[in-house]
């Protein structure tokens, strides 16, 4: 008896040290479900088309196609953190897309300068949109609403509807990838030296990791599961960089996708780690007890819808800069896929829940989609079908799993960052003395 009982408890701490692989003692497979679902769509389309999905060329024109929506998504995952919804995206990108096409075309401003106009153009917007939000308290769904009509018509009033270019050297943003260097080893040898870089780091957190657990004296899986976690990641880091290296020549990591891996670090830093980031998901969980916290609702409110613009008009500079031309089409829909890559991400629909990494792994799993459908004939109404249908899966499941009791998708990756945000005020409640007042002194509840 006692055998078994001892085997039983084996088998489970096997599975607990497991469990560690994907994120912790807390966390279980469950939780990572979008990053497998993502996993099974890459090998299924890998497979129906003939591996034309992992090929070079089509990851390299994933990245530089699909990034200005990932950046949207990193904005709009603390949109959606603090409640609100930002339906102008799209049309904050178009104007601000076309006003730099027209700065640089009649105005004949440099093409640097012309991206610190276009963010400064962003910042105006955000901060106009962030202060109807935040101080006069209309809500967010109507304000972007109205800024959705207002710079879609701004866009077709100073364009004319007409399509306006963009000089060459602005397209390296949207069109541009790491340049060659070095000797001819027959693969891009500056992405190679990113990929490497990335690995080395992969390796060097997780043995930071075990230092701060083991100088702690906290409890730790054991040596084995972290060399599986970081051979597992950088197998797939150093796969990938094989594949963004040999491409056709003149090809190699785009520009675009630099741009988004900075952005992507930076904001986790910032919604992880700063005092602002932990406020965005104090006023997301419960307004009113973060204002008892001493949080400032209505100045993270205007920041985040601020933020939300500066990242709109660079996605649209992007853009602009990969189709070397700005044109009154330009952002049409752009905020339905950031938001949907958002939920699928894994976000609350009332807010306090969500994570920059679950948002770009959503936003991957609709790019994969909507490219893996592309490569197999699938027409544009089928695509826009399929891509509804997934949305409204993976957010039914996620509600789902929460009305059973069991952890949300990325419950787990926001878990730390909830428990530190501040803990609403208790009131303080007057208890009255048990005993008679004295009739020397009045009647004071009991602290």
């Amino acid at each position: 008896m006692s055998e078994s009982t001892g085997r039983a408890g084996r088998v489970r701490a096997g599975f607990t040290d497991l469990k560690h692989i994907f994120g912790g003692g807390q966390s279980d497979v469950r939780q990572f479900g979008i990053l497998f679902s993502l996993i099974a769509i890459i090998a299924l389309f890998q497979w129906s088309t003939n591996g034309l999905t992992l090929s070079s060329g089509n990851l390299i024109n994933l990245v530089s196609q699909y990034s200005y929506i990932l950046i949207l998504a990193i904005g709009m995952v603390m949109v959606i953190i603090c409640g609100h919804i930002d339906l102008s995206v799209g049309s904050i990108a178009a104007f601000v897309g076309i006003v730099v096409a027209i700065s640089m075309n009649s105005w004949h401003f440099p093409w640097p300068l012309a991206i610190l106009f276009g963010v400064f153009v962003g910042v105006v917007i955000g901060a106009w949109q962030g202060f109807w939000v935040a101080y006069i308290g209309v809500p967010a769904f109507i304000v972007t609403l109205a800024g959705m009509l207002i710079f879609r018509g701004g866009n077709q009033v100073i364009g004319n509807a007409n399509t306006v270019p963009v000089p060459p050297g602005f397209t390296t943003i949207g069109a541009g990838y790491l340049p060659e260097i070095g000797p001819n080893t027959g693969y891009n040898n500056l992405t190679l030296l990113l990929g490497l870089a990335i690995a080395v780091t992969v390796v060097l957190k997780e043995w930071r990791a075990i230092r701060v657990q083991v100088s702690m004296g906290s409890a730790h899986a054991p040596l084995w599961v972290s060399i599986v976690k970081v051979v597992l990641l950088d197998t797939v880091v150093l796969f990938a960089t094989m594949l963004f290296a040999g491409g056709r020549e003149g090809t190699s990591f785009p520009i675009s996708g630099i741009i988004l891996g900075v952005l992507v670090l930076a904001y986790s830093f910032i919604t992880r780690n700063t005092i602002f980031g932990r406020h965005v998901y104090a006023v997301g969980g419960n307004r009113l007890a973060a204002e008892l916290s001493g949080v400032k609702s209505r100045r993270v409110n205007f920041m985040v819808m601020l933020n939300m613009s500066v990242l709109s008009a660079l996605a649209g500079m992007i853009f602009v800069a990969r189709s070397v031309a700005s044109g009154p089409q330009d952002g049409i829909g752009w905020e339905l896929d950031a938001i949907a890559a958002v939920f699928i991400g894994g976000a609350a629909v009332s807010g306090g829940i969500g994570t920059v990494t679950g948002s770009i792994i959503g936003g991957l799993v609709m790019a994969v989609l909507n490219n893996g459908l592309q490569l197999e004939g699938v027409g544009a109404d089928k695509v826009q079908i399929i891509k509804g249908m997934v949305l409204l899966i993976a957010v039914g499941v996620d509600v789902w799993n929460k009305s059973q009791g069991r952890p949300s998708i990325i419950g787990f990756l926001t878990r730390n960052r909830n428990a530190a945000a501040p803990a609403p005020a208790e009131p303080t409640r007057k208890v009255p003395r048990n005993d008679p007042p004295h009739p020397s002194r009045p009647l004071v509840p009991a602290p």
